[in-house]
């Protein structure tokens, strides 16, 4: 249930908000179809190369007039999304996201933008706006809203539903203060005057920002594509984006996920169309599998279920979540008793059943791979089943998303994905929609963000070919400082704070890269434990040393390695103890212990576990 928050008292003055929730559905139900797209990873190394530029302590003087751009997440990766616009002593955020973590980060549960840049000025920020509701552009609030003093929070109704829904999740953190606006608010943080424009995603209710200071207008486009045919929601306003350019921009920040791949996104009625053929003709039960973000995909396929007449089970946790909040709010259309439990699913015959759910990327514990792998409590494959990938491949995934290829081709009947027939859309701009962006706001300067490096540079390219000089485009990184004015952009000397915050369980930020590098060895190599009891008068060595091997050799299989282990065990404490000085310097025995432990290891296996000596006086 989604409950009305209090308001917090807005920072700086406020002119009129136009906003409000929609009574009904926004958009009437369309006889064509759509698509979307997936958040991406990045690829993500064991340790964190240093900052190339010394991190910022405090802030540097500054031009008053002067308009400032910080990236905390985003810039150099597809997630994260956290950006800093920062005028005179007034700061406004855009999106605060999280990052999923790589195959290489384990026990993370995810990662958040640093705000330590953001913390000694927290009484500067005006509020925070967001674009849309995925998880890389709201993640990040629970974590952080109390590290910043709470400000406003500033989205439209469908993304607020996201965050609040999200938040029940968050007992004990801060309750966030959620303005509703829409394409038409106008609202005033301090020296930014802020509006909004509309703009295609795969999730409803998208916008981009105006940022208007007198140092000069700003335009975050967030997430973004050109679809002139949609099927649950407006195209994009090009005539605003037009407007917005006549006014004059001086600083786009436009997204650059899909920079690498020319053309134009097809429109979600293509998809809508493919997906239908496949209503047409499949005997069996239907299992959609797409990401639980992707409401325009499941909002397709419960039309589309509703016209061929077959009930339509929703599996995975997120996706259930994310429906239930549209619903409520107005923008899924679903017909009374179309949705149906999996426990139900046996009333009805196969023909007559559609199921959505998660898995697309081969997650392990994911819906479609345990029903893959029939580890789903309700629901099993039969070889009349039609399987769709509503989904884009995220990089990093190939692998996983093809081993789940395999299992599901030896058990049903059909397999449909995007290489085979158009089912699914990207959500993010192509190239030449990249470059329709620049030529509508004709920005005197751009910064590309939302993407890997390759994929900045791509888009600064890409650029370059509207017209757009060299020396006016920005490739900023996370953490860069941004300065711009009428003569010219420049990055500061100084770096704000960027390295990765993990969330671990409860923890928040406790895990450092120390310890995931500690992590990372006990994955690769296992761990070796020696445990020996030293006689406290004599210093000898009382009995055999025990062992603990895990991950790393198998200890019934490696006798002459554990025998000599032992000895060398011996050898090396009693070197220290019997004739040594007293009291026993216990440090340095185990220091020594597994500094020339660990060289025997390595020298018989190639391998180097983590040696952890025990020694117990007695």
């Amino acid at each position: 249930m989604i409950t009305e928050k209090t308001t917090a008292p807005r920072r700086g003055p406020v002119r009129p908000i136009q906003h409000g929730m929609p009574r009904k559905p926004l958009f009437p139900k369309p006889s064509g179809g759509p698509r979307t797209a997936a958040p991406t990873r990045r690829q993500i190394g064991g340790q964190i190369p240093p900052p190339s530029r010394r991190v910022l302590p405090i802030t540097p003087v500054r031009k008053s007039n002067e308009l400032r751009f910080i990236p905390l997440g985003g810039c150099g990766e597809v997630g994260r999304s956290c950006y800093v616009y920062e005028y005179g002593d007034d700061i406004v955020i855009v999106d605060m996201g999280l990052q999923w973590p790589d195959e290489d980060m384990p026990g993370i549960d995810y990662i958040i933008p640093n705000v330590e840049y953001l913390k000694p000025k927290k009484k500067n920020i005006r509020g925070i706006v967001i674009t849309h509701g995925h998880y890389d552009h709201i993640g990040g609030i629970p974590h952080l809203l109390d590290q910043l003093g709470n400000p406003p929070i500033y989205a439209t109704a469908l993304t607020r539903g996201m965050i609040l829904k999200r938040q029940e999740e968050f007992k004990f953190g801060a309750k966030p203060n959620i303005e509703i606006v829409t394409p038409e608010s106008l609202i005033q943080l301090g020296s930014f005057e802020v509006s909004f424009f509309h703009v295609n995603h795969n999730i409803p209710d998208s916008v981009g920002v105006v940022l208007k200071t007198p140092g000069g207008t700003a335009v975050h486009t967030g997430d973004f594509k050109f679809d002139h045919s949609p099927v649950n929601e407006k195209p994009a306003d090009i005539g605003r984006l037009s407007e917005i350019g006549r006014q004059g921009v001086t600083l786009l920040v436009s997204e650059s996920t899909d920079a690498e791949h020319p053309g134009h996104q097809i429109s979600e009625t293509d998809v809508q169309h493919a997906l239908e053929e496949i209503f047409k003709v499949a005997q069996g039960r239907i299992i959609a599998a797409t990401f639980s973000s992707l409401l325009t995909r499941i909002q397709q396929l419960i039309w589309l279920s509703e016209k061929y007449g077959r009930k339509v089970a929703i599996e995975g946790f997120s996706m259930k979540q994310n429906l239930a909040v549209s619903q409520e709010l107005g923008y899924m259309q679903v017909k009374k008793g179309t949705l149906i439990d999996s426990k139900d699913l046996h009333r009805y015959p196969d023909d007559k059943i559609t199921i959505v759910c998660t898995g697309a990327q081969g997650e392990d514990r994911a819906v479609l791979m345990r029903i893959a792998n029939n580890e789903h409590k309700m629901i099993s494959l039969k070889p009349n089943d039609s399987i769709i990938f509503s989904s884009s491949v995220i990089p990093g995934n190939e692998t996983t998303v093809q081993r789940l290829k395999d299992v599901l081709y030896k058990k049903a009947s059909k397999i449909y994905h995007k290489a085979s027939m158009d089912i699914h859309a990207g959500g993010h701009a192509k190239q030449e929609e990249l470059k329709m962006m620049i030529n509508l706001t004709k920005p005197k300067y751009l910064i590309p963000i939302h993407g890997n490096y390759f994929m900045l540079k791509l888009h600064a390219d890409l650029a370059q070919e509207t017209g757009m000089p060299k020396q006016n485009i920005m490739i900023a990184e996370d953490g860069d400082i941004v300065s711009m004015n009428d003569a010219g952009i420049r990055k500061e000397k100084e770096k704000a704070p960027n390295d990765y915050v993990m969330v671990d369980g409860l923890g928040v930020g406790d895990v450092k890269e120390v310890v995931l590098r500690d992590r990372q060895h006990l994955a690769e190599d296992g761990i070796f434990v020696i445990i020996s009891l030293v006689d406290s008068e004599s210093g000898k060595v009382r009995t055999s040393p025990d062992i603990i091997s895990r991950g790393f050799i198998y200890l019934r299989e490696s006798q002459d390695i554990l025998k000599e282990v032992r000895l060398l065990t011996r050898k090396v404490i009693e070197e220290v103890t019997v004739h040594g000085e007293r009291p026993i310097n216990w440090v340095f025995v185990k220091d020594n212990l597994r500094e020339r432990i660990g060289q025997y290891l390595f020298n018989k296996t190639r391998r180097r576990p983590m040696v952890l000596p025990v020694v117990i006086e007695v």
